[in-house]
């Protein structure tokens, strides 16, 4: 690795959920660590309690003068970050070495055995499931998250350098710098148009990943896509099915079809068909890795679970308040289909934040009648992230497209009054945005109330 002499490492956007777990990964390699954000949130607080410093203005100034030495210091910047970032053009001026995360991320996994998971959706599930299984079978495993897992309380689990599992990024084609032993695709809906212009773009990009595996490497591919490779999917005739589907106690009991024998009884407790597909082919990479059927059982027994991907903050017989990641249609869909089959006769009221004014102008239509099937719909205004608004593309605009006689556009400073005047015995909070700072006042609230 060219860094590999590098004492310090500085983060632009540390903040960020892939960029922090690079950042604890350094700090637990004996670097120096520091960065910028521009967002003191709960993740840059357990970043500070490290002993990273961490600034929240776009100062060179603020920098500490031991990373103002070029030939120390490795720079590490997101693709989020815009162009004309003040402290990132000093960088560039100034000649220091400086890499996107995602080219971080490819050289560390460069020299180990790599398992990747790219998809549209299920990333980051399939990638903690994945990194769990390995790990709790002893495997010394180094495994980069894109969320923080319930098990670990992080977004890195780091237990030897054998192996890294890491997710393979479709943004600003980031995992087009990764160069695995494994890969897996979970999934190829459009999204991110305002990167590739149009879905078959989108689908080319995964194209050219599925040519950066190494020789004698392999491939694993949801039933149903257009790449070839080993094939996974539910109830079906894929090389690994899920089979004799059972529910008990609100977890899912099932058998794994693989292309030689039938792997029986294994349990695993987050709902939702997506969540189990995201199971199975975590399960199916490590069978070929070559982990025995019951050390796996064990492991993915005791698999808890992603922050924010269907989390439940309550769940009593009178109330349930679900929170869950979901920004895109097909993701609202897996939510509610979720829904449905562990509470089948109950009301559901889902709080959404748009994410993106791209996204929703792109997908407004698919929103809508993802959102509709609710028993009740609660929209707040757009989350812009790195955009400027789009003329036209508001909340509103969304909203009257929802085909639902139960639904409001709401101010976040409502939020709360709003959902305990609902008679809906199911809350769910959706979306990418800062939504997930409300989850906290709404849970207090919710508990107070019941």
């Amino acid at each position: 690795m060219s860094f590999i002499n590098k004492h310090n490492v500085y983060f632009i956007g540390i903040g960020g959920i892939g960029m922090s777990a690079l950042a604890r990964y350094f700090v637990a390699k004996g670097c120096r660590v520091a960065g910028y954000d521009k967002t003191r949130t709960e993740i840059t607080s357990g970043l500070e309690g490290l002993g990273i410093n961490i600034h929240f203005d776009d100062n060179i100034a603020l920098v500490d003068p031991l990373f103002l030495e070029v030939q120390n210091t490795l720079v590490v910047y997101t693709p989020a970050i815009p162009k004309t970032h003040n402290e990132l053009q000093f960088f560039i001026a100034n000649g220091f070495e400086i890499k996107k995360r995602s080219e971080v991320l490819g050289l560390i996994t460069q020299e180990t055995f790599c398992l990747a998971v790219a998809g549209t959706h299920g990333k980051t599930t399939t990638t903690s499931i994945l990194g769990h299984l390995l790990n709790a079978c002893d495997v010394k495993v180094t495994a980069f998250l894109g969320g923080i897992s319930e098990n670990y309380n992080s977004n890195l689990i780091l237990n030897g350098t054998e192996v890294t599992v890491v997710e393979a990024d479709e943004f600003d084609r980031s995992f087009l710098t990764l160069s695995p032993n494994y890969a897996c695709i979970t999934s190829m809906d459009a999204d991110h148009l305002d990167i590739y212009g149009d879905a078959s773009e989108l689908q080319k990009s995964f194209q050219d990943f599925t040519k950066k595996i190494k020789p004698n490497g392999k491939l694993f591919v949801r039933n149903g896509l257009p790449i070839e490779g080993i094939t996974y999917g539910i109830e079906d005739d894929s090389d690994y099915s899920v089979q004799n589907i059972k529910i008990d106690n609100g977890s899912y009991v099932f058998d794994v079809k693989t292309p030689t024998t039938l792997l029986k009884d294994f349990k695993f407790d987050l709902p939702g068909r997506h969540n189990l597909s995201n199971a199975l082919i975590a399960l199916a990479m490590t069978v070929e890795y070559g982990i025995p059927k019951p050390q796996l059982a064990k492991a993915l027994a005791s698999y808890k679970g992603v922050k924010r991907r269907f989390t439940y903050q309550i769940k009593s017989d009178n109330l349930v308040f679900i929170d869950d990641y979901a920004h895109h249609p097909e993701e609202i869909k897996a939510v509610h289909q979720a829904v449905r089959e562990m509470y089948p006769h109950k009301k559901v009221l889902a709080v959404f934040q748009p994410h993106l004014f791209s996204r929703t102008q792109d997908f407004a239509n698919e929103f809508a009648r993802s959102l509709e099937q609710f028993d009740e719909v609660i929209l707040l205004d757009i989350y812009p992230a790195r955009e400027v608004p789009i003329e036209g593309v508001t909340s509103q605009w969304l909203l009257e497209k929802i085909n639902n006689k139960s639904k409001k556009l709401v101010l976040k400073s409502e939020l709360i009054e709003h959902i305990k005047a609902s008679t809906a015995s199911v809350v769910l909070t959706i979306g990418a945005g800062d939504i997930g700072a409300e989850v906290k006042p709404i849970k207090e609230a919710l508990s107070i109330a019941s």
